[in-house]
């Protein structure tokens, strides 16, 4: 991709997979803004009214997919950013104690269902998950400018970003980021690497990103 033409990239998601910590790295590259949830407040034109040449991560986008094509269509670049299916709904399942909580409003004013039935909560976070994540994919199925992000394969997908968008800056730093949590319960490159290496199957992060720098 060329930045001699402005561009908009938005990571589309669920929401607890990972997104705050996608923006943290992000605010080490130097030729786009990033911003995460920066204009969740905003009505009308206004709410979609995004600088140029800038990264902006919002679960709350999946509701607004039709405007946003109508908006950007196959101008911007998009990247569907993705936690495994359990992991992604235990972390929602944790939040039905805060009122402004998106899984208490699809759970109560979309499915029209009891969240207080404790044993369906679960279940209620992963109709949430295949919901959004249905929604995203279908609204991808002809953008010519887009990626797959697996958190779980955050190192390497994140340099694969860094080349698609042409971004220039700090790599390493941007790499780093991964390694630390941001969020309580979002699952991070740290927590992968020490279940991968008591399995012995993976080297350590530190080693990952060295060899990605080294080929980068």
């Amino acid at each position: 991709m060329s930045n001699e033409l402005s561009v908009n990239i938005f990571i589309l998601c669920t929401g607890r997979c990972g997104s705050t910590t996608f923006i943290q790295a992000c605010q080490h590259i130097s030729n786009y803004t990033a911003a995460h949830e920066s204009r969740i407040s905003l009505l009308g034109n206004e709410r979609l009214n995004y600088p140029e040449n800038h990264i902006e991560a919002d679960n709350r986008l999946s509701w607004f997919l039709g405007r946003l094509d109508e908006k950007f269509g196959d101008r911007a670049f998009y990247v569907h950013l993705i936690r495994n299916q359990n992991d992604t709904a235990e972390s929602f399942n944790s939040r039905w104690q805060y009122k402004k909580s998106i899984i208490r409003g699809y759970a109560r004013d979309i499915l029209m269902r009891d969240e207080e039935k404790e044993k369906e909560q679960l279940s209620i976070c992963k109709d949430y998950c295949d919901t959004i994540n249905t929604n995203i994919k279908f609204f991808l199925k002809d953008k010519s400018k887009q990626m797959t992000f697996k958190l779980e394969n955050a190192t390497n997908d994140f340099c694969e970003f860094w080349q698609r968008i042409d971004a220039q800056g700090d790599f390493s730093a941007a790499i780093d980021v991964w390694s630390t949590k941001y969020n309580s319960t979002q699952i991070s490159v740290t927590s992968i690497q020490h279940k991968s290496q008591s399995q012995g199957k993976l080297r350590t992060v530190k080693k990952m990103v060295r060899d990605i720098v080294r080929n980068f």
